[in-house]
C-alpha cells in the first residue's frame, strides 16, 4: 500500500467503523487478481480505507467508484486521486442504493467492516439483479457460514439466504497480521456470483426469508415446532420434510420448496 499524502495526518482507525487496514502487498495482489477488473468495468469499491485496493484497481479501470463513511479518509481520496478517475460516494454502505450505480452490471469489491457485514450482505442481496460479482474480505468466520453446507456447525440463516440467490465460493484466508491494525480473527476472501433468473425459485422472497428465521430462530428445535404457525406434521409430511428434522438438515432448495408451497397455499401468512 502507497503512503498516504504527506498533507494529513497518519490517520487513526476508528472502532466504529470496524476499521482494520490491509497493508500485505501480497495479499492486495491475489485479491485484485481475483476480481480481475476490465479497463472498462463498472467497479465499485465500499470502505476504500486508505486506498490498499483502491490503487491498483484505478490502475487497471477507466474510473473507479467507492463508498466512504469517514469524512477524513474521504478528503485523503480525493487528495491523492483525480476525480475523473475516482468518483467518491460519501454515506452508509447499509442505507445506499447500488443501483444508482449500475451503468453496466457492477463488480462490487471490498474489506467489509466485520460489526456490519451480515446486514450489509442482505442488503447488496436486494441489488443483486443489477451485479455481475462481488469480492469481499470478511471474518474467516462469516465466509464458512456463507457457504457451509446443510447438516454441518456453520450452517444456518445466512448460509440458506445466500446460497438461494448467489453461487459462492471461498477463494483463500487472511491472516491478521496482514492488516494495521490486526484483528483479532483471520480473514477470508469470499466470490459471490449472482444466479440468473432462471435459477431462481423463489416466488416471494418475504415469505421466504420470514420462513427462514422462522426454522433458525431456535434452531435445536424441531420443524414441527419452528414451523407450526404454518405446517403440521401431516403438512410436512407430504412434502417430504421431516416433522422431526431441525432447520441445519433441510438443504436451501427444501426451504424454498416450502415457502413456495406456503406461499401458493395462503400468501405466505400464518394460519
Amino acid at each position: 500500500m502507497s503512503s498516504p499524502s504527506t498533507a494529513f495526518p497518519a490517520h487513526r482507525a476508528r472502532k466504529r467503523f470496524g476499521q482494520n487496514f490491509l497493508i500485505d502487498r501480497g495479499i492486495i495482489h491475489a485479491i485484485v487478481e481475483a476480481i480481475a477488473p476490465q479497463r472498462g468495468d463498472c467497479v465499485v469499491e465500499i470502505g476504500p480505507g486508505l486506498g490498499a485496493l483502491t490503487e491498483p484497481l484505478v490502475d487497471r479501470l477507466d474510473c473507479l467508484q467507492v463508498v466512504e463513511i469517514d469524512r477524513d479518509l474521504i478528503a485523503r481520496l480525493k487528495k491523492r486521486f483525480s476525480p475523473e478517475r475516482l468518483v467518491v460516494h460519501e454515506g452508509d454502505a447499509l442505507a445506499f442504493d447500488f443501483s444508482a450505480l449500475a451503468t453496466s452490471p457492477l463488480k462490487i469489491v471490498g474489506n467489509l467492516p466485520y460489526n456490519i457485514s451480515t446486514p450489509l450482505l442482505f442488503h447488496l442481496a436486494t441489488f443483486a439483479e443489477h451485479i455481475a460479482a462481488m469480492h469481499f474480505m470478511l471474518q474467516k468466520e462469516v465466509v464458512e457460514r456463507m457457504v457451509a453446507a446443510p447438516g454441518t456447525a456453520a450452517y444456518g440463516r445466512l448460509s440458506v439466504m445466500l446460497q438461494s440467490r448467489f453461487y459462492l465460493d471461498a477463494l483463500f484466508d487472511v491472516p491478521p497480521e496482514a492488516f494495521d491494525p490486526a484483528p483479532k480473527v483471520c480473514s477470508a476472501i469470499v466470490r459471490m456470483i449472482p444466479k440468473p433468473a432462471d435459477k431462481l425459485t423463489v416466488a416471494d422472497p418475504e415469505c421466504f426469508a420470514r420462513l427462514v428465521t422462522a426454522a433458525f430462530g431456535q434452531r435445536r428445535k424441531m420443524l414441527r415446532n419452528t414451523l407450526k404457525p404454518w405446517f403440521d406434521e401431516e403438512g410436512l409430511a407430504a412434502l417430504g420434510v421431516s416433522p422431526t428434522a431441525r432447520a441445519e438438515d433441510l438443504s436451501p432448495e427444501d426451504f424454498e420448496r416450502l415457502a413456495n408451497v406456503l406461499h401458493l397455499r395462503d400468501g405466505g401468512q400464518a394460519g
